[in-house]
């Protein structure tokens, strides 16, 4: 028999909601209508003189050979980072679960990271890999790799996703190995039992339980790729060099509080947030199919 909370109040239910539904209201439907607004509008920096223009913003920037660069390197670095960032937290998370000796101190070094801010990763990351005083650009040097991000755009790309990898494998290091101790020992011993190999089990056993816990990450990464690793590009490279580091949210800053392109900048955050939104009903309406619950 299924149980079923009841409330003595038919009120309660709504004030219990409440605080939730005016925090959407104000941080997101709020924002996005008035993206969408200022989307049909030219406007100069201090919203002095504006002209409604319908959908010109748009078509002059589905003309604009920068913002399919800008698409594609967007395509890349989420692409990277959302694969990336959960395959090797996953081996992190695998390998924490077998750790007998040190595994708090190896716990606790894993979870560092997530306590720092993107900005300060970027910064840290930067000055690792310096051209002119970075440890690990003197290294790399030494075995005659010249790492210099500042002049070359695929190595700041590279470093670029470095930095957001790290900053994000701790929170999914964290969920991954939650879902691994959640997972019941018997059924390991049980195929351990039967013959199978580490390997065999994982991918029969601890792979398939844990697709709940994947899929949840893969949602949170692509988000996080497209949205917040605005902090490691703005400290890191800027953009630059010559754009190659110019990712969308990073575009929709520098065209609207750089460029004053106010009407344009919110266009590309509405087709942003579009892109993201559909990103996202793929994943739930074909990946979510092969999620085992």
């Amino acid at each position: 028999m299924e149980k079923r909370v009841t409330f003595n109040e038919r009120w309660l239910p709504y004030l219990l909601v409440a605080p939730q539904i005016v925090i959407t209201l104000v941080f997101f439907f709020w924002p996005s209508g008035q993206a969408i607004w200022q989307s049909v509008l030219i406007e100069d920096a201090f919203g002095g003189n504006t002209k409604f223009v319908w959908f010109d913003n748009f078509v002059h920037l589905f003309s604009d050979a920068a913002y399919y660069t800008s698409a594609r390197i967007t395509l890349v670095f989420s692409t990277l980072v959302a694969t990336v960032g959960l395959a090797v937290s996953l081996l992190l998370a695998v390998m924490a679960d077998r750790v007998i000796r040190g595994a708090g101190l190896y716990k606790t070094f894993l979870v560092w990271p997530y306590a720092v801010a993107p900005a300060v990763a970027g910064v840290l990351w930067g000055f690792l890999f310096n051209p002119s005083v970075g440890i690990v650009a003197w290294l790399l040097s030494g075995v005659g790799i010249e790492f210099n991000y500042v002049i070359n755009g695929n190595q700041a790309l590279l470093l670029v996703v470095i930095a957001a990898v790290w900053n994000q494998v701790s929170y999914n290091f964290l969920f991954f190995l939650a879902g691994l101790q959640s997972i019941p020992k018997s059924l390991i011993e049980a195929a351990a039992i039967d013959g199978a190999g580490p390997g065999r089990r994982f991918w029969d056993i601890m792979f398939p339980l844990l697709s709940p816990t994947g899929f949840f990450l893969l949602v949170i990464n692509i988000l996080y790729a497209f949205f917040g690793t605005f902090g490691v590009v703005d400290a890191l490279t800027k953009g630059g060099p010559g754009q190659a580091t110019n990712i969308l949210v990073y575009k929709v800053y520098s065209d609207g509080f750089r460029g004053q392109d106010l009407g344009g900048s919110s266009a590309q955050s509405v087709i942003l947030m579009i892109v993201v939104i559909a990103l996202t009903v793929v994943q739930f309406r074909f990946i979510e199919r092969r999620v085992h619950y």
